[in-house]
């Protein structure tokens, strides 16, 4: 493994050019699920399902405690679109064969339209790993690595380790509660990621930065009791949002940390993280084929991708509205616009409600609600007709409208109806 100078200014990578249209000679139709029925034809459904990061959501803000939910949500939909935070569980992992395993910057760029999701058989995963990791558990996620390649075939071809600590600080931003940080030696990490990018062929990449044991004791038990934040999260966003930003391709990440004393109360929502010395086997089995990201013109073609005027739904946390992608997919400019369902029970430390956003939602109470809302409207069903008088009597529209219509076209009625006869 070739050593990396501290000296050696980081320069960004020379990257093969991504094309903005993807032709169809290079990219095949995907699709999440088996084909519809030939007696049938319709389109896959697509659902994205999103909770944010470190903001303490009571389903989703621990140890992969959301991933029963996408799990529920895929065998309803064709295919889920989700992130790491709900798709992982640290020594823990589900697969789900029409999931796709999107880092929250590129779900982000996605909503915008500005990217879109190639699906892939196979992705070949670096692992970087931070020169401030003690040896014992640099040790022991090397063994981790190895055994998912031994027991799970997963492609982990190469690994580095930073020319100098990545010096990791977390903390609670006071303004809004949630979780946050910094990284110390931020270039450290993108010259590492250069490294293997360029050198080893690598199209997604795993990063285990050492992350400082919690000092505050009370926060470390609220979150083993399942209360309160994550503290770890916020900056594992930040670290995974700056190499996906910088180098276009799948990321994730996972804490380094000494192994805490044994608890014999601990919350089964915490629980996944405190069975093992590391959370990275869930980060290399997403990555291992996760899609790949691929600029585009926003309105433009991709054939074979997945874009975002093919979402038919969105998922959220009643309050937490306020995400770049959330807002796009609400505010998106698309004829078949998607149907955002907000979820009551699924509180965060946040108060971005539809409500202070001008979002149009369906509000459920819970996640049960949400998975018969997003099965009606598969089954092209008004969810509203489930309801006891969810149907009011229709509406008729106004004759100053119409003439209002007909005065701004400046064509009589009979003229437009036959102009179509």
């Amino acid at each position: 493994m070739a050593a990396l100078h501290p000296s050696r200014p980081f320069r960004r990578p020379t990257l093969p050019s991504r094309p903005s249209s993807p032709s169809s000679a290079t990219l095949r139709r995907f699709s999440c699920a088996l084909a519809p029925s030939p007696t049938w034809p319709k389109r896959p459904y697509t659902t994205v399902l999103i909770v944010p990061t470190g903001v303490g959501a009571a389903v989703g803000g621990f140890a992969g405690d959301a991933l029963p939910v996408a799990r529920t949500v895929a065998a309803v939909a064709d295919c889920l679109i989700s992130h790491p935070n709900v798709l992982n569980a640290a020594m823990l992992y589900w697969p789900i064969p029409n999931a796709l395993y999107v880092e929250g910057y590129a779900l982000d760029r996605f909503a915008e339209g500005y990217w879109a999701l190639q699906p892939v058989h196979q992705n070949k995963v670096g692992l970087v790993l931070d020169a401030g990791i003690e040896e014992e558990l640099r040790v022991r996620h090397l063994q981790v690595a190895d055994a998912t390649r031994a027991a799970l075939g997963l492609p982990v071809i190469e690994y580095i380790v930073t020319d100098t600590p990545l010096k990791v600080e977390k903390w609670i931003d006071p303004k809004c509660g949630k979780s946050t940080g910094r990284i110390g030696n931020s270039d450290s990490l993108l010259r590492a990621v250069d490294f293997l990018v360029n050198h080893s062929e690598v199209n997604a990449v795993a990063v285990v930065a050492r992350f400082p044991d919690d000092d505050d004791t009370e926060d470390l038990e609220n979150y083993r009791q399942g209360k309160g934040v994550d503290l770890l999260a916020g900056v594992e966003a930040i670290i995974s949002h700056l190499i996906v930003k910088e180098f276009r391709i799948p990321c994730a990440h996972a804490p380094a940390l000494l192994p805490l004393p044994m608890s014999p109360s601990l919350s089964p929502r915490s629980a996944a993280e405190e069975i093992g010395y590391t959370f990275l086997p869930c980060v290399l089995a997403g990555l291992s084929n996760a899609p790949q990201y691929v600029m585009r013109r926003q309105g433009s073609s991709a054939n074979g991708c997945v874009v975002a005027g093919d979402v038919d739904s969105v998922i959220l946390p009643a309050n937490a509205c306020g995400g770049d992608a959330a807002i796009a997919f609400a505010r998106s400019a698309n004829k078949n616009k998607p149907l955002i369902i907000t979820v009551q029970e699924n509180e965060t430390v946040l108060d971005d409600t539809p409500e202070k956003l001008s979002i149009n939602a369906v509000k459920v109470m819970n996640y049960w609600e949400a998975i018969g809302v997003i099965a009606a409207h598969k089954a092209g069903v008004d969810p509203k007709a489930l309801r006891r008088e969810g149907i009011a009597n229709l509406r008729r529209k106004s004759q100053s409208c119409l003439a209002n219509c007909k005065a701004s076209t400046n064509i009589s009625v009979h003229d437009k109806v036959c102009s179509y006869s």
